[in-house]
Order: C-alpha cells, then structure tokens, then sequence
C-alpha cells in the first residue's frame, strides 16, 4: 500500500524504471496533445523498448479504437502496438451489455468508433434530431458531433423521456473535463459536456440524481486492465491530471507520478500523488 497522506517525492524517469516493474502511461498530456507527438515521447518509447520494460497506454479517450489509435500515432513517428492501448471507450460494450441496454436507442455524442463501441454493446445509435425518443445517452468525445449542438439536442431528449417517466441510462466513458491542444491552449471536452447537462437536469429535476455514469479515469477499471495485459505486480503510473490520473490510480493502489501538465499538485490539496515528475526523458 502507498501512504499518500505525505508530500509527494520529486523524481526522475530513470528513477522510476528501476523501481517499478511497468509503465501506465496517460496519452494526452504525457506523449501527445491536440497538435500532435510531445517531444520526449518517441525517445521513451525507444528506451523502454531497449530496456524490455513491459508499457501500456491507459487512457481515457472514447472517440478511438485500439487500432485507429495504432495509426494515428504511427502518422505522429510513434510505433505502439495495439495490445498497448487501454481506452475508456473499450468498456462501453461491457457496460451495455451489464445495463441490459441490447436495442436500447441511444444518442451517442463522438465519432465513428465510439459509435461502434455502443454498438458492440447492442446500444442502437439514435440520430441527432430534434424530438428524438431515447433510452441511453453515451458522451464520448467533443469531436464527432457539434458540440453546443450535441448537449442541447442530448439534453432535450433526456428531459423528454424522464417527462414521459422514463430514466434513460447516461453513461460517460470519458470524464477529462479539459485536454492540451498544443501551443499552451487547453480545449474542453467529453466531462465537460457531461456536467453542463448534469447542472441542466439538475435545476430541471431537483433530487432525481439524473448524472452520468463514469467509466474511464478516476474510476480504477482502466488501471486494473493495463496491469493485467502487463502482468505488472508493482506498475507505475505517469499522468498530467489530479483528478483523473492519479485520482483513479489511487483508487487501484497502483504508485502515481504526476507529470508537470494540466494539473499543479498543492501542499494541503484533497489528491496526493506518490512523485512528481518535471521531465520524461532520462
């Protein structure tokens, strides 16, 4: 067990690799954002491969498929395989199939792939129409569908049916709030959305709790997956966001380095990371 009621360690890539014997790593923030690879990202991937050190991207993107998620990072100089690739949209099918939600017609905010992740569940895609009836709505990504357009259409359709006294199932792979898009800009995304619909309901439904399920990051399902595919005994994990990253790898008991990004740890603040992280090169 780590004790993280005290002060994080500041520490090295080095010094974690002869520590811990696997890496989680985050994807946005840590080995690229909106404009593409980071720049100590390939360098890593060259020494972990080099070291054998057995490596796997947890994150929490549901707009992607393992395999779409090969390329895009192969267009970036970055070679991952895709038993690598951990994503929060890959639990979707399990969470529909858990629900119950075969056939149930839904309205699925992101893109082609978190539509097939819906649909691997059985969940049948609703289109994005004014009046539309639903039984379940999944926010995956910003991307995919209009933003503003997506959660007034979401909303509209969830108000609806709890109108017509039914409680559609709403469900959020991915609860990031924010996401580096390059340059030093920051973008909103999938959470986001989630919690203005919430605040929404909220006010339109005092007391009903009308709020998403959370599947991705902080939720631990994530962290125990990838430590599984890796037959890690004592993984580590590196993430760029308190919230999410080492909120969630808390949550699994697995060691955490917050990496300088979203996030700024504070003395006093309610989630402690295990090490701080300036650098990942060694």
């Amino acid at each position: 067990m780590y004790d993280h009621t005290v002060a994080p360690r500041p520490t090295t890539l080095t010094e974690l690799l002869e520590s811990h014997d696997a890496l989680l790593l985050d994807a946005y923030g840590v080995i690229v954002d909106g404009a593409g690879a980071l720049p100590e990202a390939a360098p890593l991937f060259a020494e972990l491969d080099r070291r054998g050190t057995p490596y796997a991207i947890v994150t929490n993107d549901a707009s992607r498929s393992p395999e779409t998620y090969v390329r895009r990072l192969a267009g970036m100089g970055l070679t991952v395989a895709a038993e690598r690739i951990v994503t929060s949209g890959s639990l979707l099918p399990g969470y529909f199939r858990d629900k119950g939600l075969a056939g149930a017609r839904t309205i699925v905010l992101g893109t082609e792939d978190s539509y097939r992740h819906v649909m691997a569940g059985g969940g049948e895609p609703s289109p994005l129409t004014p009046g539309v009836e639903i039984d379940a709505v999944a926010i995956c990504d910003d991307a995919g569908t209009p933003f503003l357009d997506g959660i007034e259409l979401a909303l509209s359709a969830i108000v609806r049916a709890v109108d017509a006294g039914r409680r559609p199932a709403l469900v959020l792979p991915n609860p990031d709030l924010v996401y580096p898009k390059g340059g030093g800009e920051l973008g909103f995304t999938a959470g986001a959305m989630a919690m203005l619909i919430e605040a929404a309901l909220a006010r339109r439904f005092p007391g009903a709790n009308l709020v998403f399920d959370r599947l991705g990051k902080p939720e631990p399902h994530l962290f125990f997956e990838g430590a599984r595919r890796l037959g890690a005994k004592n993984p580590v994990m590196i993430g760029d966001q308190l919230e999410t990253d080492v909120a969630g790898a808390l949550a699994a008991n697995i060691a955490v380095a917050l990496y300088a990004g979203v996030s700024r740890w504070q003395p006093g603040g309610s989630i402690t990371p295990t090490y701080l992280l300036d650098r990942l090169a060694l």
